[in-house]
């Protein structure tokens, strides 16, 4: 039964925050696959990152939320809004770790390698049905 209600919290998150990114994407006037700028993508990633913050930020001083919740905001809500959330909050920790250099090894790796892998995939689409990389 436990399972089966952690399940259903990511889920429901899941939906919640997808529905969520939807309507930024909406209500920029972007489109989704037409761009119009990052603002969509850089709101939903700075206010889910926020609210990974307050999530982290409640646990770490005692407050207590039910497991089910926890996974409804962090992982289902917050994962479907935005990963970035949860890069704010590894990077976070290596920071509070006092580990710096680790810290900025992470997000320089995660910022770079994210953009590589999208122009060699966006390559690679566009090649394989043959309409050019543009």
């Amino acid at each position: 039964m436990v399972i089966g209600i952690t399940l259903i919290a990511v889920a429901a998150g899941g939906a919640c925050g997808a529905l969520l990114r939807y309507g930024a994407v909406l209500a920029t006037g972007a489109g989704i696959f037409g761009f119009a700028g990052p603002m969509a993508t850089l709101t939903v990633n700075i206010c889910g990152s926020a609210m990974m913050g307050l999530v982290a930020g409640g646990l770490a001083a005692g407050v207590v939320m039910p497991e089910p919740l926890r996974l409804f905001i962090a992982v289902g809500f917050l994962g479907a809004l935005t990963t970035f959330s949860t890069f704010a909050l590894d990077a976070g920790a290596l920071l509070q770790r006092q580990s710096s250099a680790a810290a900025l090894a992470y997000i320089a790796l995660s910022v770079v390698l994210s953009l590589l892998a999208f122009a060699a995939a966006h390559m690679l689409a566009s090649a394989a049905l043959g309409r050019g990389a543009s």
